[in-house]
């Protein structure tokens, strides 16, 4: 490719709407352009790495037995309501009606699609398992669109779905896809990428991971234990939770004047806040009773793993008319639960002489003792970890990191295939519902997040396998004959072996290494009136490690050696 017929305008100043690495470099070095929020024109050099990553993600997919397919990026909306999801999912899903005024839907990921191409295809044990993928164009109205490729609405993704007589068959499966995605990322030149347990939402099952990129501009938070290896998604991370003998008292209530947060409340106790036993109160979609969650004073309530429990989406409570509590004051001893419902997390079993409201205004009671005093039902897990917090694998402190997440896996179980009965008839003649597992990669999230992982003060460093091509060669002093015709001959020879960009511009030295470093190519060669004068040419990787002059006859074997 010659520069001088390259599509893209490059910049020196970095563009007032960018902030992170990956976004400003892919709007300074000619590779995106904003067509709308978070949509996105691709120039050629971002097409050629993104590419890339889909063959690699391509040759894994098809090594663990993965076949090619392409679904409709326009679905009919019975699909998405066999499944439930038409309703369900909110305005992410962009919903619209065609001249026949049927409900059409854009796909923002692929479940429906995919069970309604297998039940067709699939309706013998004897077809089982398999896995079908697509990389395919998909639309989500996602309201907080930010970091150029990180968040978008329009998006290519790698999906996958793979289908299972049996759990045993699944999990075996599920590890392989594991390992795969594990053997992409390392290809794709991010090999640090982590693991973590995660929370399914909207997509169903029960066992899921998501693949972390380590970063602090990431929107994730983690929750990992440098000791043993443990990590989670803070959505479903847990800890320890240290319980502290405290002898019984009997419960007296305590005037405490407008005393209604706890860092007060513990003040005006002279206790820890751990001591305390507080109310957090939530709105539930669909619901009309307002959740009242009872959690140590210590702990904060985690809505992920709240709304995993009740099945539901939460809200903070903030309409307080015609609800008979006393915010402020919300106590679990003698309160009353006709109109409300009530949850107790794990972190109040057996705690004793705790410090709680008194369901009135500016009274609280201390020496709650909770299988005593409140005798709750159950227990739930809806505590948050915070850093330094006692790891359950391990017993050592857990410490809160940032990241992105540039894939993730599920176990799916029978959620879409029992919803949209698609059913196949088992070696014993009955009709039985497979089980599913579900595999995605966003191209263009990864493709930034490889500039965030490889990049210095000047561009992106792209790794060799991703590059959008392999040698860069600068032509200086290109008004001289001698030059230009070396110049020219060295890309024409070198063009049959590797990808080759050429900067054909006759621009200054500094301009075209600026531009060089923003493309970010592995290797760059030099051609100058100086160099060739002594029968050499420069050499330099783009990451400064290796800068040489070498010998004109030794080209070709210095580049194969690199």
């Amino acid at each position: 490719m010659l520069m001088s017929k390259l599509l893209g305008e490059h910049y020196k100043e970095k563009p007032g709407d960018a902030s992170i690495a990956s976004h400003i470099f892919l709007l300074r070095g000619g590779y995106i352009r904003q067509v709308s929020n978070g949509i996105f024109s691709m120039l050629l050099p971002a097409k050629k790495v993104a590419m890339k990553i889909e063959r690699i993600i391509r040759e894994e997919m098809n090594r663990i037995d993965g076949q090619e397919v392409l679904f409709p990026v326009v679905l009919p909306g019975e699909l998405w309501k066999e499944s439930g999801r038409f309703d369900s999912v909110s305005s992410e899903l962009v919903r619209f009606r065609d001249r026949g005024d049927h409900d059409m839907v854009l796909g923002m990921t692929h479940e429906e699609a995919a069970v309604h191409l297998a039940r067709t295809e699939a309706k013998s044990y004897s077809k089982y398992p398999f896995m079908i993928y697509q990389i395919q164009t998909k639309f989500r109205d996602e309201p907080r669109a930010r970091g150029g490729l990180i968040r978008v609405r329009e998006f290519t993704m790698k999906d996958a779905y793979s289908f299972h007589t049996t759990r045993a068959d699944l999990e075996e499966y599920y590890e392989k896809a594991f390992q795969a995605y594990e053997r992409i990322y390392e290809r794709v030149g991010i090999p640090q990428v982590i693991s973590v347990g995660s929370d399914n939402g909207m997509m169903g099952g029960k066992v899921s991971h998501e693949f972390m990129l380590l970063t602090d501009i990431g929107e994730d938070t983690l929750v990992i234990c440098p000791h043993c290896g443990y990590k989670s998604n803070l959505e479903v991370a847990t800890s320890q939770i240290i319980h502290e003998i405290h002898p019984e008292e009997s419960i007296e209530e305590v005037y405490t004047p407008d005393i209604k947060d706890i860092e007060s409340l513990a003040n005006f106790f002279n206790v820890t806040p751990s001591r305390l036993m507080k109310a957090t109160v939530f709105s539930v979609e669909n619901s009309k009773r307002p959740l009242v969650v009872f959690i140590r004073g210590d702990l904060q309530v985690n809505e992920s793993k709240l709304r995993n429990i009740i099945h539901a989406n939460v809200f903070p409570l903030t309409d307080y008319e015609n609800i008979d509590l006393s915010f402020g004051f919300i106590g679990a001893y003698g309160l009353d639960t006709k109109d409300i419902d009530v949850l107790y997390d794990n972190s109040l079993e057996n705690e004793t002489n705790l410090i709680g409201g008194a369901n009135k205004k500016d009274y609280h009671y201390k020496g709650i003792s909770i299988e005593r005093d409140i005798k709750p039902t159950a227990f739930v897990d809806v505590s948050k970890v915070s850093e330094g917090a006692i790891c359950t694998e391990c017993g050592e402190g857990l410490t809160i990191s940032r990241g992105v997440e540039v894939g993730n896996i599920f176990q799916l179980d029978s959620k879409y295939t029992v919803s949209m009965n698609m059913t196949y008839t088992d070696i014993d003649g009955k009709q039985k519902h497979p089980l599913m597992g579900c595999y995605g990669i966003g191209i263009g999230r990864l493709l930034a997040c490889i500039i965030e992982a490889n990049h210095d003060d000047y561009g992106p460093i792209w790794p060799k396998s991703v590059a959008p091509w392999e040698i860069h060669i600068c032509m200086l002093n290109g008004d001289k004959e001698n030059v230009r015709q070396f110049g020219f001959d060295l890309y024409e020879r070198l063009s049959k072996k590797y990808d080759v960009l050429f900067d054909d511009r006759g621009l200054q030295a500094g301009a075209q290494f600026a531009d060089a470093d923003l493309l970010g190519i592995p290797v760059r060669l030099i051609v100058s009136n100086r160099n060739l004068e002594k029968e050499e040419v420069e050499l330099v990787t783009r990451d400064k490690k290796i800068k040489k002059n070498i010998k004109l006859q030794d080209i070709e074997n210095e580049l194969s050696t690199l």
